[in-house]
């Protein structure tokens, strides 16, 4: 495989992103800063179709990126690889509004492969191709320029073993027919709608206990007003409020500006400061959550009985022993909220019940449920058997 140097100059990305326009895949991994600032800072792309392979410099003094977001985001004929690509398919989408199509990530294809929930990187190299990734590298600041050959030839080898791995990973997935299993997948991470970050939606994603509609509704209220405090100063919003703290101005909202010296989390400067007049006028405003807007039970373990609990301990040991003998990720199969789910006696919509997962194991689990499928252990392992009425066989689900 050909290495090329840093790309810095312009008419050199936009060289060898034309010679990948007709690749049949490009392998993609990106560096980033995001530690002290609301927006990830982009510090480098590594793209790679198998057969040479660059880094590409976007902070190089006039750089144009075009011609390679045009590629990822495009060019519909070209496979995008990536691992764990979730953050760097978000970096795109922020400078583009659109999303790398079609994808494919080793990390949800391994889950297909072999028990890894979660395998990360240097494991997958590892595992894959025998080679132990230089740890050193990892930790590299990479906005500080100059980057040393080192860096450079870490950064690189990301792309150059993940255009290997992709190949071997696809030649397993044609011989055992699972590619269909992970398409589901694949499609959620290029979904642009995961990237749109909604002020008004921020909320859902800060943990809170109880369903009262004014204090969900003051929640709403203040975690978008710190999204958009964090967005102005391009700062993480976690420097602005710490969700812990969010959450309980929350549900204990202060009475006066200066009760906000005494709130955990803050500094005593919030009770006289611009900002926490603005966290007040945030708080006085705010209107309490409708009832379309409360978040559904649906699942939750809120409705759950202690049998139901133990079915679903029941549903879980199935799932542990199903993923074992497929040699699967048992979260490719089921979600736990999907056993909660059926357990509760819902059927419609659990993905657990569709397509293949009920092939390999939705049926089993709602046969276990009701009556159908009980545990026996033979030579000392634990097995699966049906009861002679049922046989297993539905031709769908109930």
């Amino acid at each position: 495989m050909h290495i090329h140097p840093l790309l810095t100059d312009s008419q050199d990305i936009a060289d060898i992103c034309e010679r990948f326009s007709t690749a049949d895949f490009v392998a993609v991994d990106t560096e980033f800063m995001r530690e002290n600032t609301y927006w990830p800072i982009l510090c480098l792309i590594q793209i790679s179709d198998g057969k040479e392979a660059a880094a590409i410099d976007p902070l190089a003094k006039d750089v144009d990126l075009e011609p390679l977001l045009d590629l990822l985001v495009n060019n519909e004929d070209v496979l995008k690889i990536f691992h764990a690509g979730g953050q760097d398919v978000e970096i795109i989408h922020n400078m583009t509004g659109k999303t790398p199509h079609p994808i494919f990530d080793t990390q949800i294809a391994a889950m297909a492969l072999g028990p890894s929930e979660q395998i990360g990187y240097a494991n997958l190299v590892d595992s894959w191709l025998g080679i132990t990734l230089d740890k050193g590298a990892r930790f590299t600041d990479w906005s500080r320029r100059p980057l040393n050959n080192r860096q450079i030839e870490y950064a690189i080898g990301d792309v150059t073993h993940l255009s290997k791995i992709f190949s071997m990973m696809l030649e397993q997935l044609m011989e055992n027919g699972r590619g269909m299993w992970i398409n589901d997948e694949m499609e959620k991470l290029a979904d642009p709608n995961n990237y749109v970050n909604d002020p008004e939606l921020s909320w859902r994603r800060v943990k809170f206990q109880g369903r009262n509609l004014d204090a969900l509704g003051r929640l709403k209220a203040l975690a978008a007003w710190r999204e958009g405090e964090a967005k102005s100063k391009d700062l993480p919003r976690g420097r602005i409020m710490r969700d812990e703290t969010l959450a309980d101005i929350a549900g204990h909202p202060p009475k006066d500006q200066s009760k906000l010296g005494q709130v955990r989390g803050l500094s005593a400067g919030w009770k006289n400061n611009e900002i926490g007049a603005r966290l007040m006028k945030v708080l006085a405003s705010a209107e309490p959550l409708s009832k379309e807007e409360l978040p559904s039970r649906k699942g939750g373990k809120q409705k759950f009985s202690k049998s139901n609990a133990l079915v679903a301990d029941l549903l879980k040991l199935l799932l542990k022993i199903r993923s074992a003998e497929m040699n699967v990720a048992s979260k490719l199969l089921a979600r736990a909220g999907d056993l909660e789910a059926i357990v509760s006696g819902e059927r419609e919509g659990v993905a657990l019940l569709e397509g293949w997962r009920y092939d390999e194991f939705g049926r089993d689990a709602i046969d276990l449920i009701e009556g159908r499928m009980s545990f026996t252990v033979k030579d000392g392992k634990l097995k699966m058997t049906h009861t002679p009425e049922s046989g297993g066989n539905d031709d769908g689900p109930p």
